[in-house]
């Protein structure tokens, strides 16, 4: 039977479409002279901050444009510095992007009437969440446990904030644990931890549509864009994936059925 839910925070709790982020790195390489896509900045979602700083410059077309600019490729020192520079961009934007996504509060209520606690793992640092937990709180999402990447010896995919969670909320064994995130880097954190993982696709960062974008789809697009979003989601090791947030309950009684018959084997 599963204990335990490990909720992702941006774009899959709060932060619908997982805009924070994407906007304080594109500000960030502006100040820098170089224009970077939303598709090259949402690629490594999902990773601690510096880690994803570190992946956008190593991005083909990022390092092309840095060599232009500056006559070399960005080292460990110009991320060091644009990291400086990025954190306080990010905390500006986080207060307004802690709203919780539709349905997710009603989700978390329902959860913890079944008494399954609700642990989190991040790519914000502690600093960062302790921005976010207490704003949407005041939305009345108040997950059991916390855990930034910075808080274990590293951030995903490694799966120690996935047991720092089990740890602090008592639950074991691994295979009472759910993990649901919206990028590859949960699933991949989920299936290194050994714990069942559910990919969301409509909110997510994969998609980074608006709440509006997403409300204006054809059944056709919606349909395609789950699939292509799925497919994803499923080669970075997820068992299940969902439309959006709410229906995760759906797939725990699901996960129950195979556990009850004994099928603990099958998540691997």
């Amino acid at each position: 039977m599963i204990k335990t839910v490990i909720m992702d925070w941006a774009g899959t709790m709060v932060d619908y479409g997982s805009f924070a982020p994407v906007e304080a790195f594109r500000q960030l390489f502006l100040d820098h002279g170089i224009e970077v896509s939303a598709d090259v900045i949402r690629k490594p979602m999902g990773r601690m901050k510096i880690d994803h700083l570190r992946d956008i410059c190593q991005d083909e077309s990022v390092s092309k444009a840095w060599y232009s600019i500056y006559d070399r490729l960005p080292n460990e020192q110009d991320i060091q510095t644009m990291y400086e520079a990025f954190e306080p961009k990010l905390f500006s934007l986080l207060e307004q992007f802690a709203v919780p996504v539709p349905g997710a509060v009603e989700l978390a209520d329902r959860l913890h009437e079944q008494g399954i606690t609700i642990g989190t793992t991040t790519g914000y640092t502690r600093a960062m969440l302790d921005v976010i937990v207490p704003e949407a709180a005041k939305y009345g999402y108040k997950p059991d446990s916390v855990c930034a990447p910075d808080e274990a010896a590293a951030g995903r995919p490694h799966p120690w904030m996935i047991y720092r969670n089990a740890e602090q909320l008592g639950t074991y064994p691994m295979s009472s644990i759910v993990k649901c995130g919206d990028t590859e880097a949960d699933m991949e954190e989920g299936r290194n931890a050994g714990v069942w993982t559910v990919g969301v696709v409509f909110g997510g960062n994969i998609l980074g549509l608006t709440e509006q974008e997403t409300s204006v789809l054809n059944e056709q697009d919606k349909e395609r864009m789950f699939n292509e979003v799925a497919e994803r989601l499923k080669k970075a090791g997820a068992h299940y994936v969902i439309s959006e947030i709410g229906k995760l309950d759906e797939i725990i009684e699901q996960i129950n059925i195979h556990t009850e018959a004994g099928e603990v084997q099958w998540q691997n």
